[in-house]
């Protein structure tokens, strides 16, 4: 499991308690400069953690634990440097049973009008100030800086996936033939809103992922918001269960 920006373990803590009790084992990842990972001064952007943090953490489940085959949960950012990460080193995809994506999207939150607006001036208003607070993204844990969110900003924009260099991963996600189940909320509007979250699972281009909308009018408890369709009371009566039998 691995969380994505402004964030950290706490995010996966409560599902990552339910699967333990449900006889699963789970590891938690946390990025570099978050949580209790150790800190660096250096500039790091989503790649960076795809091409360096989760490279150590797979090879120490592999190489060093043993472990055969896993099944990947991520929340948000999480879902993007996963993507990157099985693009970089697909040597690893044979490895994963399957995935479940938490609000996961890179280049389809700024589909409407309104939300391009928000997203060009967040970027500016960032630029200006070296850092978006963790107060604005709504959160407790941690501000990022505007190196580390230029890349999502410009992915949105611009409506791609490039990564350094020139490359594209847009292209080459149909190359991830992993099951994924991912999910998304009503109520997440800006970060990771339906369509953009569709877009970014339709671009496998697998039969055999789904997505699951939650909202009160499919049934769902409530519209939850991006934080919540993972961590809340209602997430664990009605979404755990569902990613626990994806899983199996």
């Amino acid at each position: 499991m691995t969380h994505g920006t402004f964030s950290n373990r706490k995010i996966c803590d409560g599902i990552a308690s339910y699967l333990t009790e449900k006889g699963f084992t789970c590891w938690i990842m946390e990025w570099r400069n978050h949580g209790k990972s150790s800190k660096t001064k250096q500039k790091f952007n989503f790649e960076t953690i795809a091409k360096f943090d989760l490279k150590s953490t797979f090879d120490f489940l592999f190489k060093i634990q043993n472990i055969k085959n896993i099944d990947c949960l991520t929340h948000s950012g999480g879902g993007i440097i996963l993507t990157m990460f099985l693009i970089n080193n697909p040597n690893y995809i044979e490895k994963i049973n399957s995935i479940t994506f938490f609000g996961v999207q890179a280049f389809g939150a700024g589909a409407k009008l309104s939300n391009r607006i928000k997203i060009l001036a967040s970027k500016y208003v960032t630029a200006l100030l070296g850092k978006v607070p963790s107060k604005t993204a709504d959160s407790t844990e941690h501000s990022e800086s505007y190196h580390t969110m230029k890349q999502w900003f410009d992915w949105n924009l611009k409506k791609n996936f490039i990564g350094e260099h020139g490359f594209d991963y847009l292209k080459k996600m149909n190359q991830i033939k992993i099951p994924i189940l991912s999910i998304c909320a009503k109520g997440d509007r800006f970060i990771a809103p339906k369509e953009g979250c569709e877009q970014f699972l339709n671009a496998f281009e697998n039969e055999k992922n789904i997505l699951l909308f939650c909202s009160k009018e499919n049934g769902n408890l409530e519209n939850y918001n991006h934080s919540r369709i993972l961590k809340s009371k209602n997430s664990r009566k009605e979404i755990w269960p569902i990613v626990k039998d994806w899983m199996s």
